[in-house]
């Protein structure tokens, strides 16, 4: 969850870490802190807060420096403070490293560092680490300096339990710098006399988009003209240099207030991407050669698991209804936290997705593995083409929706969704599904965009009703079958960002508990398009308003009666019951991000949260 920047090379390293740290500040922003080589000592400088905080002790401090390492913090161990921001030093105050995941072992080696007289600064796991290494590094004997600190990484981290994606710096290696991955993503930037590590590609775009992405249990050594990636056991590890997808400008704000409100707004390209080149008129079905399976192959598969966590995890609720009802192969959903720690019963022909936008959620990629291990074909559904989870599955489909900066997920959330609707089409194309019908959904589908268009035009009238609502402690969201998953999105995202307390229920459930809460000062959103359920839906609705409880409907423009019965209605354009997910998220991400914003929240930078979870 938090964030790495190193560099080394022949410009200053500071401002080229501090621009690092504030590409990569949706990481994590409790603090933050930078270590840099100072002839035969280090500069470490760390400030708890935003990097603003940092930028200035910088400015003030006036650093010199041609190599150094930084880090944007999101707290696991100890509180945000200066003295548990990271860069940490070992016992000498030699060695500097920066650290994202958990060590989990933590308080048995700092018992043990403890006996052999290492005193400790902070609460952090991470500090521990520092003073382990530190502690092989000084026991080393008669080898090179830089040789004697790639060893003591290994040792040191052939003692650890957990995850971790580190950056070490040494003054007696003034011209080195050492990193390590496990579970904790990292990638070698390579430039021109200068070289990067980061624990996201965002932060070094603006320099290279020639990158390494690290696999697990590798150790890299970089100079500002080589590097040299070793297995943690020793021996050349194999690298492959890629090419970044995605340009400078694509990463940052641009007009837009946020990064939340501009991926809301990216959503019709983003979704006219996902689907690009995918769809075949001729065999009136879509193509998803990433799958690396025939139709044999994939005729044969009786069972699908998807395994996802947080709005991943929505997505996934909506791809099971889309697989059941236009395959009819049975599909269910695991948390893939859970998944991770169950013995699912699985048979030879069980198919797992697992979905992440980061593809390197750790839940996630537990999932992935455990499924593997039991003999399971795992394909994955990432937005990060060199992710871990990209790397690991046995095929997939990419989703294509450009760097999703804002913690929120947005638009990856309608990416993802839009390529199981692809997945769908495709399984029910080989069984049932008749090429009349395949059409009608390739037309319907390349529809959707234009439709999302549409619907932000009414940008300024949900804002109007989120100012109504933005004063209330809490709100419940209401759907039915494939919009029940978007009920439970849709409160995801209020409280993420405006903090307001809220849940989301199919609406039929209103009367088995939940309707107890219903009172004038909470209102209740119902998704509620005009389907099979829509009268439904409307009495449910009238439950509420008999008990005075405001309600705000999402419904389907032609409908104008739904006016009588809720108070405020935001419409959206016809279309098929089966793809309206992809719309009725859109009314409900715009009214968060106003709520919030009538709030005076950090809408791209929510409390306790950070954009990519990788520590459990």
């Amino acid at each position: 969850m938090c964030g790495i920047v190193g560099y080394i090379g022949k410009r200053q390293a500071s401002p080229i870490l501090l621009d690092g740290l504030r590409r990569l500040e949706y990481r994590g922003y409790d603090s933050a802190g930078m270590a840099l080589q100072n002839g035969g000592s280090l500069d470490v400088l760390r400030r708890a807060g935003r990097i603003e905080n940092l930028r200035q002790l910088v400015a003030e401090k006036s650093p010199t420096s041609l190599a150094g390492i930084s880090h944007t913090r999101w707290a696991t161990h100890g509180a945000p403070t200066d003295e548990n921001a990271h860069p940490h030093c070992d016992q000498s105050g030699k060695l500097a490293l920066v650290h994202n995941g958990v060590i989990e072992n933590y308080q048995s080696l700092k018992d043990f560092l403890k006996n052999d007289g290492h005193t400790f600064a902070s609460e952090t796991d991470t500090e521990v680490l520092a003073h382990l290494i530190g502690y092989y590094y000084d026991k080393g004997n008669g080898d090179a300096p830089v040789k004697k600190l790639v060893s003591a990484v290994q040792q040191a981290l052939g003692k650890v339990k957990g995850t971790y994606g580190i950056a070490v710096i040494h003054t007696d290696c003034p011209e080195y710098m050492v990193g390590a991955r496990l579970g904790s993503p990292l990638v070698v930037g390579l430039g021109q006399e200068e070289h990067f590590l980061a624990s996201d590609v965002s932060a070094i775009i603006a320099h290279t988009k020639e990158v390494i992405y690290l696999n697990d249990y590798d150790v890299v050594t970089i100079t500002r003209d080589s590097f040299d990636v070793q297995s943690l056991e020793g021996g050349a590890a194999k690298v492959k240099v890629s090419t970044v997808d995605f340009t400078e400008d694509e990463a940052e704000k641009g007009d837009f207030p946020h990064f939340m409100l501009k991926e809301i707004y990216e959503q019709p390209q983003s979704l006219r991407n996902a689907i690009r080149g995918r769809l075949s008129r001729d065999e009136a079905t879509a193509v998803l050669g990433g799958l690396q399976m025939n139709p044999q192959e994939l005729r044969q598969i009786d069972r699908i698991i998807l395994s996802a966590c947080g709005t991943a995890c929505h997505a996934g609720m909506v791809g099971e209804y889309l697989i059941e009802t236009l395959a009819r192969i049975p599909t269910e959903v695991e948390i893939a936290s859970e998944f991770r720690y169950r013995n699912v019963p699985t048979t030879k022909d069980t198919l797992q997705f697992v979905i992440s936008q980061s593809g390197e959620t750790i839940d996630t990629l537990a999932a992935l593995r455990e499924a593997k291990r039991k003999g399971i074909k795992c394909l994955g559904i990432v937005n990060n083409v060199a992710s871990t989870i990209a790397r690991e599955s046995d095929g997939g489909i990419y989703i294509h929706a450009g760097p999703e900066i804002g913690v929120a997920a947005t638009k990856s959330f309608t990416s993802q969704v839009a390529v199981l609707t692809l997945l769908s089409l495709l399984l029910g194309r080989i069984h049932h599904l008749s090429s009349t019908d395949g059409l009608e959904m390739i037309d319907e589908l390349e529809a959707i965009p234009d439709k999302i268009t549409e619907i932000l035009k009414q940008a300024s009238h949900i804002k109007e009703i989120a100012e109504k609502y933005a004063h209330v402690e809490g709100m419940l969201f209401m759907g039915r079958l494939i919009n029940y998953p978007v009920a439970l999105e849709g409160a995801l995202k209020m409280k993420e960002i405006s903090y307001i307390y809220a849940s989301g229920h199919p609406s039929a459930e209103l009367k088995h508990g939940v309707i107890a809460l219903v009172k004038p000062e909470l209102p209740s959103v119902f998704i509620a398009p005009h389907d099979a359920v829509f009268e439904k839906n409307i009495s449910n609705i009238q439950e509420v308003k008999a008990r005075k409880g405001p309600v705000i409907a999402v419904a389907t423009e032609g409908h104008p009666n739904i006016e009588k019965v809720a108070d405020d209605v935001i419409y959206i354009p016809r279309c098929p019951s089966i793809l309206s997910p992809l719309l009725t998220a859109i009314p409900l991400q715009l009214l968060s991000y106003y709520v919030a914003l009538a709030r005076g929240c950090d809408v791209d930078k929510p409390r306790n949260l950070a954009k990519s979870v990788t520590v459990e």
